[in-house]
C-alpha cells in the first residue's frame, strides 16, 4: 500500500517544505493571538478596585469568542500540518 503512496523526491521536498512554512506560520500567530487574549479575571479589579459593568463585559464577549475561536482553528491547522508532515516522513522512509 505504501508503493501507492510513493512520491518523487521533488514532490517530497516541495510537500515538506510547505508543511514547515506553514507550521511555523501558525505557530508563530498562535502566540500572537494567545498573547492578545484577556485574561479571564472577572470581578474587582485588583489594582484600581473598579469593577466591570454588564456593557463593558458584553462588549469584549465578541471579541474574545473571535480569539478562542482563531486560536482552536489554528492548532487544528497545526496540528494537521505536524501529522501530514510525520506522514510524508514515514512515506519517504519507505
Amino acid at each position: 500500500m505504501l508503493n501507492l503512496l510513493a512520491i518523487s523526491y521533488e514532490a517530497y521536498k516541495v510537500l515538506s517544505l510547505i508543511c514547515l512554512i506553514l507550521s511555523v506560520l501558525v505557530s508563530i500567530f498562535v502566540i500572537a493571538v494567545v498573547i492578545m487574549q484577556p485574561g479571564n479575571s472577572s470581578g474587582i479589579g485588583a489594582i484600581n478596585g473598579q469593577s466591570e459593568t454588564f456593557y463593558g463585559k458584553n462588549k469584549n464577549k465578541t471579541l474574545e469568542s473571535k480569539m478562542k475561536k482563531l486560536t482552536v482553528i489554528s492548532i487544528i491547522i497545526l496540528v494537521v500540518c505536524m501529522i501530514s508532515f510525520y506522514i510524508l516522513t514515514l512515506i519517504k522512509g519507505v
